[in-house]
């Protein structure tokens, strides 16, 4: 009376249940992207514009940032920012901006995304 399980069935309940369980994490992935998009951080549009932001330790940057008529260097810790400097002189500032065609991208899916464009588009060509 020894029962010895049909492997064929096994395995199809096997990648029936693998097919069911990644169904459900692409649904979860979709609204989750979909609906629970955390308004970022936005980099040009407004009044302020991060320019550039360099870490140098654990949880200590500094960072420069474009306002109307000047650029202010901060020094942004886990605990306060401190203003380093601020930039105001026509000339310096005249090298800080960007062409108007060009914006400063939000995300690093964004990023990715401009980055296998170009690479499709070299492969394409060849």
């Amino acid at each position: 009376m020894n029962y010895q399980p049909d492997l064929m069935t096994s395995a199809v309940k096997m990648f029936v249940a693998l097919a069911l369980l990644l169904a459900f994490l692409l649904a979860a992935l979709y609204v989750s992207k979909r609906y629970l998009r955390r308004g970022g951080p936005r980099y040009s549009g407004g009044m302020m514009r991060v320019l550039s932001s360099i870490h140098v330790g654990v949880k200590k940057s500094v960072t420069m940032v474009e306002v109307p008529g000047a650029v202010l260097v901060l020094g942004v810790t886990n605990d306060h920012i401190r203003l380093l400097t601020k930039i105001e002189d026509e000339s310096l500032l005249d090298q800080f901006q960007l062409p108007e065609n060009q914006t400063i991208s939000g995300s690093f899916l964004d990023e990715l995304k401009s980055l296998s464009g170009k690479f499709r588009k070299r492969t394409d060509e060849t």
